[in-house]
C-alpha cells in the first residue's frame, strides 16, 4: 500500500469555529484562514539602481522603498520587511514562477531568493471589529490614518511574531504566522473576540 500525500493547512480544525464566530457577531467580525499563499523571502542590495529597475520589470511593480509599505499588482503583493528584504506573496502554487523571475534577474548579483511557503499561514481579520480586536494583541497602531490600506509591520500578537498587512479594505487585516504558531494565534483570537 503506497501513502497517499493529503495537503492540510495549518487551520483547516478551525473553520467551524471561525465560521461560528462570524455568525455570532452578525458579521461585525470574521476570522479565516486563507491557506497555502505563496511566499518567497527576498533579499537584495536596495542601492544597485540596475537591478532594483530590472526586479520591478520583471514582478511588474516596484518593490517599496519606504519602510512598512506594500506595493502590488493584481493578486502580487511585495510587503517591506527591512531595507533590503522583502516578502512576496500571491496566490496559491505561484512560489516557483516568482521564484524564476527572480532568479532569471539576480542572475550573479547579490542577493538571495527563498520559498517560505511553508513557513506561515495567513489568518484574515475582517469587519467593524477587526482592527479593535487585533489592537488588544498587538503593541502597534492599527487606526486608518497611521496603518492604512497598503501597509505593513512585523509585530506580536500577543506572544507569537507575526506580519500584518492592511490590503485595499479598510476593515480588513491579514495576519501572518508561522505554521508552529498558527493554532496559539487563532485560539487567541477566538478568545479575545469572545470577551
Amino acid at each position: 500500500m503506497i501513502a497517499e500525500a493529503v495537503r492540510r493547512s495549518a487551520l483547516t480544525d478551525y473553520a467551524d469555529r471561525f465560521a461560528a464566530l462570524s455568525a455570532a457577531t452578525g458579521g461585525e467580525l470574521s476570522i479565516r484562514e486563507l491557506p497555502f499563499v505563496s511566499q518567497v523571502n527576498l533579499r537584495a542590495d536596495p542601492k544597485d539602481a540596475g537591478l532594483m529597475q530590472r526586479l520591478a520589470a520583471s514582478l511588474g511593480f516596484a518593490l517599496p522603498a519606504v519602510p512598512n509599505m506594500v506595493s502590488s499588482l493584481e493578486v502580487r503583493r511585495a510587503l517591506w520587511l527591512a531595507p533590503d528584504e522583502w516578502l512576496l506573496v500571491g496566490p496559491d502554487g505561484q512560489q516557483e514562477a516568482i521564484k524564476e523571475a527572480l532568479r532569471d534577474v539576480l542572475n550573479g548579483a547579490f542577493g538571495s531568493i527563498v520559498d517560505v511557503s511553508a513557513n506561515r499561514t495567513v489568518v484574515e481579520v475582517r469587519g467593524t471589529k477587526a482592527g479593535a480586536l487585533l489592537a488588544n494583541g498587538v503593541s502597534i497602531d492599527l487606526d486608518q490614518v497611521t496603518f492604512g490600506a497598503g501597509r505593513c509591520a512585523q509585530t506580536l500578537l500577543a506572544k507569537a511574531q507575526v506580519i500584518i498587512e492592511r490590503p485595499g479594505d479598510e476593515d480588513a487585516f491579514r495576519v501572518y504566522v508561522r505554521s508552529s504558531f498558527a493554532s496559539y494565534a487563532a485560539d487567541w483570537l477566538l478568545d479575545a473576540a469572545a470577551e
